[in-house]
């Protein structure tokens, strides 16, 4: 679609989910023809968003049944800010004005959709998947250096850098306004700070009480989630979170519902057998496939493509065949994604504000001194034991000494600044970065991520400040980029309940009871599956959707590590110090434990440079 008048077009390659006929097809003008509107994603309460604009607007016709014809629709009655807060749901959009010129790109309040935009050649160009402006004329292919120091040191590029300079990413729950081809500053749509203090206001919710709330919220949500003209299932690894958005889901469905999980021959990280018993007491038609380093090898050329950036979180592997496997079904797959970030199981969050505390309490000049001797010169006597307990770490192995003294040094010496201690929290373990010439590194600030605001935090506390600052961060550069890049990669969409906005609010309104519970975080979770589910199918360490990196690392994918990390490879992207990306290789190889993770990054970013075309 071409405005002659102003030169603007507008594409869209569609994955049709709701209304298969052409009436849904995109772009889509409004009624009065002044908006164009581009969408990727679904409006789940769109039904209801048509109710409330046939009461006002009793004159519109509506053409066909898709959630875009009822946004675009919201946006020219209510304005674009209104319609969006009045919307439930996963998006990135363009919206152009005929009217007064101005095109709005914006994304979803948790960033489960991805928005690319900037400057190509003398035009403006935006897209949801970056290799489209890439085959634009113009384009500057050039690697940027702080989004290749900051994936190195998180696995992603977070937002808003893209790893082209001249390309930034719209933020979680952002918009941004472009006139004459000049876009503005991100601004926020959706305010993480006001929705968490308006949600604090209900924190002293009785505990006896939450439950019951939770889950009739959560089939709600659900419901509205399974609105879909193609075959639904759902993502099960036998875990809470999967396991209560299945349960519910089997629960609200007419029929058995296919569910598919992954395992590994690992008995360390196998979570098969524990889907598979979720699977058989709730009655689901459910299928696993086993992972195998073949696959992996398989998968591996495709990442850079997959992914369209350079992106190491090495569960994107076992994501994307279980995408792949579900792809045979279904076209819509439920997951668990959220539950961690936003009800508090990461063991890290309690850890977190554990350290946090007893860095406050061991304030004596003499540690301060001995943390800044440790960061600056490395010294393994620097820190004395109390000082390793005031960090948390406990019992050390001579191996990883050198590595966690340091970490213990950084957190130790970030006492006063949470922003920082997150920061920390959140780095790859080994220091990926450190793998970039002494001179690079130089010229390179230490990369930050985005944090939820100072001002929550002595409201929060540490562990609900970290998870806050985690749903800003971690969560839309690294989780939600996981799963949907893999999932687009075979064409299937994923929907998170736990992420919808009402239960965004509802769980920032617990009390901490509520979420930190005996048994560790998700307590309202456990309560509420417990109802569906047996304790003893669920109750167990938690494992996380990992791979045995360093073992494959040193076995069945060594070979193809060392011809990325070989001299002539890496000469060729001029990007690593070859002597300290090839020291960690050999330690790795020498049996030391966890190292996998900066050299999977490494080797994530230099094939991804390593792309001829870049055709990603």
């Amino acid at each position: 679609m071409f405005d002659t008048q102003s030169g603007v077009l507008f594409s869209h390659a569609r994955l049709a989910i709701v209304d298969l006929s052409s009436a849904g097809a995109q772009p889509m003008v409004s009624p009065s023809g002044r908006y164009w509107l581009v969408l990727n994603g679904e409006i789940y309460n769109h039904l209801e968003l048509r109710e409330r604009l046939a009461s006002s607007r009793p004159d519109l016709v509506w053409r066909g049944h898709s959630d875009t014809e009822t946004l675009i629709a919201a946006i020219e009655c209510w304005g674009l800010e209104a319609a969006l807060s009045a919307s439930y749901g996963m998006f990135a959009l363009g919206l152009w004005d005929r009217q007064d010129h101005v095109l709005t790109l914006a994304r979803d309040r948790a960033g489960e959709k991805p928005v690319y935009f900037g400057k190509v050649g003398e035009a403006f160009a935006f897209a949801s998947e970056l290799r489209a402006l890439r085959r634009l004329p113009g384009f500057d292919n050039r690697p940027d250096p702080e989004a290749m120091a900051a994936m190195l040191t998180y696995q992603y590029v977070p937002d808003p850098l893209s790893i082209h300079a001249g390309v930034a990413k719209v933020r979680a729950g952002h918009l941004v306004e472009v006139r004459g081809g000049v876009a503005g500053a991100q601004r926020a749509w959706w305010d993480q700070q006001k929705a968490i203090e308006q949600s604090s206001v209900a924190r002293r919710l009785p505990m006896q009480d939450a439950p019951d709330q939770f889950e009739a919220l959560l089939v709600e949500v659900v419901r509205s989630q399974m609105l879909s003209d193609v075959p639904l299932g759902s993502f099960l690894s036998g875990g809470i979170d999967s396991s209560l958005v299945t349960a519910i889901l089997q629960q609200q469905s007419g029929g058995r519902v296919k569910t598919y999980s992954i395992g590994f021959t690992d008995p360390r990280f196998n979570e098969a057998p524990h889907a598979r018993a979720v699977a058989e007491h709730l009655g689901t038609e459910h299928t696993e496939a086993i992972f195998e380093p073949a696959d992996a090898l398989a998968l591996i050329p495709d990442l850079h493509r997959y992914y369209d950036e350079p992106f190491a979180d090495c569960s994107q592997l076992p994501t994307l065949l279980l995408s792949r496997l579900a792809r045979q079904d279904i076209t819509v797959a439920l997951t668990g994604d959220g539950g961690d970030e936003l009800f508090g199981g990461y063991p890290r969050f309690q850890r977190g504000a554990q350290v946090w505390a007893r860095n406050l309490a061991y304030s004596s000049p003499g540690l301060r001194a001995r943390a800044k001797l440790a960061r600056g010169a490395g010294h393994l006597a620097a820190l004395t034991s109390s000082a390793f307990d005031a960090v948390g770490l406990g019992s050390l192995h001579p191996a990883n000494l050198p590595g966690r003294l340091g970490r213990a040094a950084r957190l130790f010496a970030n006492r006063d600044d949470p922003g920082a201690f997150h920061d920390d929290f959140a780095r790859i373990p080994g220091g990926g970065r450190a793998l970039l010439p002494e001179q690079l590194r130089a010229q390179l600030e230490d990369p930050r991520l985005p944090c939820a605001a100072p001002e929550l935090f002595s409201d929060l506390g540490m562990a609900r400040w970290l998870m806050a600052s985690d749903a800003a961060s971690y969560l839309p550069g690294d989780i939600l980029v996981k799963v949907d890049r893999a999932a687009m990669a075979f064409s299937l969409e994923t929907r998170a309940p736990l992420l919808d906005a009402r239960i965004l609010d509802f769980g920032w309104s617990l009390s901490d009871a509520a979420l930190f519970g005996a048994d560790g975080g998700k307590q309202i979770m456990r309560d509420v599956l417990f109802r569906h589910v047996p304790r003893h199918l669920i109750d167990r360490p938690k494992q996380g959707f990992i791979i045995p990196l360093d073992d494959w690392l040193r076995g069945p994918l060594s070979g193809w590590a060392e011809d990325l990390l070989a001299p002539a490879a890496l000469a060729r992207t001029a990007v690593f110090d070859g002597k300290r990306i090839n020291r960690l290789w050999r330690r790795l190889k020498g049996g030391e434990a966890g190292l996998g993770y900066p050299i999977w990054s490494a080797l994530m970013l230099q094939s991804w440079l390593m792309a001829d075309d870049h055709d990603l």
